[in-house]
């Protein structure tokens, strides 16, 4: 198959282009910059310089393969309500082209977007629009059963709290950086909070088995781990930056993580038995507090 990875040089979709190689696929990778373009090429992929906004750009790139992975998506949680409306306009474009071909679409959504209580699974729907808990990031997937709804083969991949592995830039770094300003690696309350976690080299293993042989309006969950509890996260990060562990009152979360209270704080307990056995998904890479030891989180 020859196929689109929106997000080709970010940390997932990097990793995604990399399995999809190995494969034997062909990959065009779109991304936003000519040296990310020649980081694409020298690996065998070619590449599509664009931006998810520049709509004929992005039409013309889905128009010509058999399959979009969509792992694109804007981070920057001071505008998160804007990106997850530009994630969800990105989406609808995409299934308007492939709309009557039978080509698949996988996006990434995350486990987020699900009711906190007791250990969701893939048949969980996201929290829905204007209830307590809601996350924004959920329009993601109600954007694609739109789509679905028009008959093309789209499926969700949720991603859970923590993706790690080499060059991981998101959840796990951004609490190692709070705990060396503070000197201090902290956790809430008592810490018995859940993050689950998937390596993402079998994250990305997912991706590519959800555009070979996904079902339509399917959910996945890149889930090799149900739950670490939060306190042990914090205690491997006082560990290998030699600074003290401790619990913070729930007052106090928001004074000492900031803008990142609200993700110190989740409670999230997934599984991921169906994707296993309907996509003979088996995670092999390390598990999250094995990677905290070993994967060169404190090497800065």
């Amino acid at each position: 198959m020859k196929i689109l990875v929106t997000g080709a040089n970010g940390f997932v979709g990097s990793a995604v282009v990399q399995d999809l190689l190995q494969a034997g696929h062909k990959v065009i990778g779109l991304v936003r910059s000519a040296a990310a373009a020649a980081t694409l090429t020298a690996l065998g992929a070619e590449a599509a310089v664009a931006d998810l906004r520049q709509r004929d750009a992005l039409r013309e790139a889905v128009s010509g393969v058999d399959g979009v992975i969509h792992t694109a998506f804007n981070h920057d949680f001071s505008r998160f309500m804007e990106n997850c409306e530009a994630d969800g306009a990105a989406i609808t474009l995409m299934g308007e082209e492939l709309a009557g071909s039978g080509r698949p679409l996988v996006i990434a959504s995350a486990i987020g977007v699900l009711p906190k209580a007791g250990i969701v699974t893939e048949a969980d729907a996201p929290v829905p629009a204007g209830a307590p808990g809601r996350n924004p990031r959920a329009l993601s997937e109600e954007v694609a059963q739109r789509v679905a709804a028009t008959g093309v083969p789209v499926s969700s991949v949720r991603l859970p709290l923590s993706v790690h592995g080499a060059g991981d830039h998101a959840f796990v770094p951004a609490l190692i950086g709070i705990a060396r300003q503070r000197n201090l690696s902290a956790y809430v309350g008592a810490g018995d909070n859940h993050w689950p976690a998937v390596h993402r080299r079998d994250a990305a293993r997912l991706f590519r088995l959800a555009v070979e042989a996904g079902a339509a309006d399917a959910q996945y969950h890149a889930v090799a781990e149900e739950g670490v509890p939060f306190r042990q996260i914090a205690e491997a990060i006082g560990k290998g930056l030699n600074v003290p562990v401790g619990a913070v009152a729930p007052e106090e979360a928001a004074a000492h993580f900031t803008w990142f209270e609200h993700f110190a704080e989740m409670n999230v307990m997934a599984s991921s038995a169906e994707t296993r056995r309907v996509l003979g998904w088996d995670p092999t890479g390390p598990a999250l507090l094995s990677d905290l030891e070993e994967g060169g989180y404190f090497d800065a």
